[in-house]
């Protein structure tokens, strides 16, 4: 989702092809892999939250919406606002509202207030839509033409890695944790023990407001090269259809409409992931999954323990457990990963239309078979779709802007703005699962989301003449 598109293949200037990018590409990767760690950590905080503050499903998914609303309401102010800083000192910016977001979770974890929790994930929000407008351009134009494709993907891969190692570390930190110190909280009353565990979340997100401070200040002062200007769009296309605004082009609506219930979709079964694997009553895992959960803990155990307690292995004799689920939401997102490695080379080989209709027709065939199925096998058919979420966007955004012409900007920023589906959708699914009939109902949601996009493949791609 947050992987960036290769623009228009025009140059920076020829004379600057000369100069080495590396030290420039190397802090971009970074970004990247923050943006992915960041936005996907949210998966293992929404079901931590739920408990902490005592929440409902419904309620719980609001950290979604203050993060993912950060998009709507700040993708235009961005633009304007880089239009004056220019991009270095716009990603500057970008990196220390984030750090003021991951501030404010110390208070908020010291008060156990739900509301200062989404006003921290609404300024990490903000700060990350800020960063995405900038470095997603400059990262395409950052070098020579004939390489910005392989740019594109680095930075894709990275921000993978980092989506597929923060739940996991997170999860180990969050639900792992010592027996010693899980037997003290056991004994402690309701709320006292709600508030130790409430404080588990500060030194993550202090460590991550350090890093984004040392971030900004290299972004200060090393000396990036300037893009003066992006890529011309074509304007012949359009020039003489007589339409007054992207939003005439059928083709974008229905693709405007894809990204919002696709960007919904990846994020609305990650955020559940968790709660419907508890909401399956699984006593008794699987051998694979077993050995799993023992690989990826112990792979990562080192690095949780740098934040604070140091987790015990995954009991895993003790069925379906939060920490276990923290693994299974890894291995959602590093579905994404693998299918976005894979799908660069199917994608320059296949018709990338059909490739779409073939993932969406298994995105719908997963939920579904999942929603009739039970216990460990319902949760892997919805890890599995991470793979099908892999190519959607780097396939419906082109459909989508096909033909626009000198609307091909706009166009972009309606695309860019349907990024709110990731506050809108996990909400609806929480509505259903608190008052419509459960999780196991409001999977539902996901496998029209997908049959939505199915439809886009099929028809809502065409440009009308």
């Amino acid at each position: 989702m947050a992987a960036p598109l290769a623009s228009s293949p025009a140059t920076a200037a020829a004379p600057a092809a000369a100069r080495s990018y590396v030290g420039p590409m190397v802090l971009m990767t970074t970004l990247f892999f923050l943006f992915g760690a960041v936005t996907n950590f949210n998966d293992v905080l929404m079901p931590y939250l739920k408990d902490v503050c005592q929440l409902t499903d419904f309620q719980s998914t609001a950290v979604q919406s203050a993060f993912f609303g950060a998009y709507f309401l700040m993708s235009l102010p961005a633009g304007r606002v880089l239009e004056k800083l220019g991009f270095q000192r716009g990603i500057v910016l970008g990196l220390l509202v984030m750090a003021a977001g991951a501030v404010l979770f110390v208070p908020a974890a010291n008060s156990r207030t739900f509301g200062l929790f989404l006003l921290a994930l609404s300024f990490l929000g903000a700060g990350i839509t800020l960063l995405q407008v900038a470095a997603n351009p400059y990262v395409s134009v950052l070098g020579p033409a004939r390489t910005a494709a392989s740019r594109v993907s680095i930075v894709g891969v990275a921000n993978g890695l980092g989506g597929t190692i923060s739940p996991l570390i997170g999860g180990l930190i969050l639900f792992g944790g010592s027996t010693v110190l899980k037997a003290q909280l056991a004994q402690l009353p309701l709320e006292q023990r709600l508030a130790q565990e409430a404080t588990l979340v500060k030194p993550l997100y202090v460590g991550l407001a350090v890093f984004l401070t040392i971030l900004a200040a290299l972004f200060f002062l090393v000396r990036l090269p300037e893009i003066e200007s992006l890529p011309a769009d074509e304007e012949a296309a359009a020039a003489e259809t007589g339409r007054r605004s992207a939003l005439s082009f059928r083709h974008l609506k229905l693709g405007v409409v894809a990204i919002f219930v696709y960007v919904g979709v990846e994020v609305g079964i990650g955020s559940f992931i968790i709660r419907y694997g508890e909401a399956q009553n699984i006593a008794q895992l699987s051998s694979f999954t077993q050995e799993l959960v023992r690989i990826l803990s112990q792979a990562t155990n080192w690095a949780a323990a740098l934040f604070g307690n140091a987790p015990d292995a995954i009991d895993t004799t003790a069925g379906f457990t939060k920490a276990v689920g923290a693994v299974l939401v890894a291995s959602y997102w590093f579905g994404v990963m693998v299918g976005r490695i894979i799908g660069i080379p199917l994608l320059s080989r296949f018709d990338a239309r059909k490739l779409l209709a073939g993932v969406c027709a298994a995105g719908v065939a997963l939920v579904v078979l999942s929603i009739f199925s039970q216990g460990e096998t319902a949760l892997w058919l919805v890890v599995l779709c991470g793979l099908c979420n892999a190519i959607i966007w780097p396939v419906v955004f082109p459909l989508a802007i096909t033909g626009l012409g000198r609307f091909t900007k706009q166009g972009s920023s309606y695309l860019i703005m349907a990024i709110v589906g990731g506050a809108i959708i996990p909400p609806l699914m929480g509505l259903i699962s608190t008052h419509g009939g459960g999780l196991r109902i409001a999977f539902i949601l996901p496998a029209l989301c997908y049959a939505y996009l199915l439809f886009y493949a099929l028809n809502g791609y065409r440009v009308a003449k």
